[in-house]
């Protein structure tokens, strides 16, 4: 370990300031807690981008998946995370408490028990997330067909990551010497995925695993390339990582899901960045079989959480930070999920080293 942070230290020493930006909510987590930012040189600044699914999906969204919930013979499904997203208006928690029918579950498959255990209600998931939890929503719709299950359907709000980080290397307030990239997501969709990167934008980038050992070397490596001046997509976490990803996973979203442009939280609407549903699956989709109409409200407030996703600022550069917005109390979606960077920063911000330095 020892080693690795004094390659970086002699990597990064006579540098500019370099600004690192991590794309993964278990990323910021990992790093917050094993104290990597504290011991990293002055000038390697890590910042979080969107890597948070939950922070990421955007109000309207969350009015749906109330107002679904609202419905006579409506049940909607979620992962627990999701209860306290702030809504344009309220969240899924507080609907909950007003006699709302919500489910939380572990996974989309378990949809499918619910769904046969209800069979006089219509049980809906709130699909939320990247390319890591897609491919599980995808196989639940196919499930749900292979056994003739009529009553499960999908609110779909799942984002892919390459889309987003294009966004952000095209946005001028955005600041990134390099990526530290998801190595969830890079399972799924592989290392390749992100060679644009280093073809067209000249960043060096590398996918990395979640131990600190396997972040400081993912860290070293982007470095290596900032000094040697050879920009690539590398690949730090081969253990898990193919180039060319999981196929299967792959096949499977391909078979139920197209790309579509969708809006992100605090980055507006971003092209080819999402999924919806085929048409061959419309049945299945439910906002072509009960559409609903809501009532769009832009609500005030002086939480930056999106800039915070765009690793303009840090949390504690927000007004509301550890102050009106905390855990417990949280304004923003950033303090909401426990990969949200407010919440990390929130907690983990001032934590030293956790291992031994000798």
């Amino acid at each position: 370990m020892n080693k690795l942070i004094k390659k970086i230290s002699r990597l990064a020493e006579g540098k500019k300031h370099l600004r690192l930006m991590e794309v993964c909510g278990t990323h910021t987590v990992a790093i917050f807690r094993s104290g990597i930012r504290q011991i990293l040189p002055e000038n390697v600044e890590l910042v979080s981008g969107p890597g948070c699914p939950v922070c990421v999906t955007c109000d309207d969204f969350i009015d749906k998946a109330i107002a679904y919930s609202k419905q006579k013979n409506f049940i909607v499904a979620t992962f627990g995370d999701m209860l306290k997203v702030p809504g344009s208006r309220s969240n899924l928690a507080a609907a909950q408490a007003e006699g709302a029918k919500i489910k939380i579950v572990y996974s989309p498959l378990d949809c499918l028990k619910l769904a046969q255990e209800n069979l006089d209600k219509k049980i809906i998931f709130f699909a939320v997330g990247f390319e890591t939890t897609a491919p599980t929503a995808a196989a639940t719709v196919l499930a749900a067909k292979a056994r003739g299950i009529k009553n499960l359907f999908m609110l779909s709000a799942q984002k892919l990551v390459p889309p987003a980080l294009k966004f952000l290397l095209n946005d001028s307030a955005v600041k990134v010497d390099g990526f530290l990239l998801p190595g969830h997501v890079a399972v799924v969709i592989g290392a390749n995925a992100f060679n644009f990167l280093a073809e067209d934008f000249k960043i060096p980038s590398t996918v990395g695993g979640f131990e600190a050992e396997e972040i400081l070397a993912a860290l070293k490596n982007i470095l290596e390339q900032i000094d040697s001046g050879k920009i690539e997509v590398a690949n730090e976490y081969r253990s898990v990582v193919k180039a060319e990803g999981n196929l299967s996973a792959k096949k499977i979203l391909a078979q139920v899901y197209e790309i579509s442009d969708v809006e992100w939280r605090g980055m507006g609407k971003i092209p080819a960045s999402g999924l919806k549903m085929r048409s061959e699956f419309a049945d299945f989709d439910i906002e072509q079989v009960a559409p609903i109409e809501i009532e769009h409200f832009n609500k005030k407030t002086a939480c930056r959480c999106g800039e915070v996703l765009r690793g303009i600022i840090n949390p504690t550069e927000c007004p509301l930070f550890g102050k009106i917005c905390t855990p417990l109390h949280a304004v923003g979606a950033c303090m909401v999920s426990v990969e949200g960077v407010c919440a990390a920063w929130f907690k983990y911000g001032g934590r030293k080293l956790i291992w031994n330095e000798e």
